[in-house]
């Protein structure tokens, strides 16, 4: 990205903190709907359905739950090719179909490209996961970078 336009872009996010630029494709149904966004802040509600079922008793799967903390993490840090570098995480409590995860994300940590940020979900006042998630902002979409060169250099 051109540093004019990184740099109109950083403008328009500190106007409108609001502004989601990045994981902009997530399907909400799977991974929640981000209801707060602020800079280094993010909030994500997950509504939890009958897809998500792993058992007969009505555990929804861990893998929602990941999926929906990461994109509050993704979210708070609000980059445009942000990507997920590792994960230490707790699942503190079940959750059941037809519960909704409540997701708080905050950055608490800035070096150079790299960002931690701390989740924590909640279904009403009972904490059922909680993680630090460390991530990396690339140059370009991780998928474009040409990471051969990098491992022949």
């Amino acid at each position: 990205m051109a540093k004019d336009t990184e740099d109109n872009l950083l403008q328009t996010i500190n106007k409108e903190p609001d502004l989601l630029i990045t994981h902009n494709k997530i399907n909400s149904t799977f991974s929640g709907e981000v209801v707060r966004l602020d800079i280094g802040y993010s909030k994500v509600v997950l509504d939890t359905i009958e897809v998500m079922r792993a058992d007969d008793v009505g555990l929804v799967h861990g893998g929602f739950i990941f999926s929906a903390a990461d994109y509050a993490a993704m979210a708070a840090v609000n980059e445009p090719n942000v990507v997920l570098a590792s994960c230490n995480c707790l699942f503190l409590s079940p959750v059941r179909v037809g519960d909704t995860v409540t997701f708080e994300a905050t950055g608490n940590q800035k070096e150079g490209r790299k960002r931690t940020v701390s989740v924590k979900g909640y279904v009403h006042d009972i904490k059922v996961f909680e993680a630090d998630f460390k991530t990396v902002i690339t140059e370009r979409h991780v998928l474009r970078l040409d990471l051969l060169k990098n491992i022949e250099e």
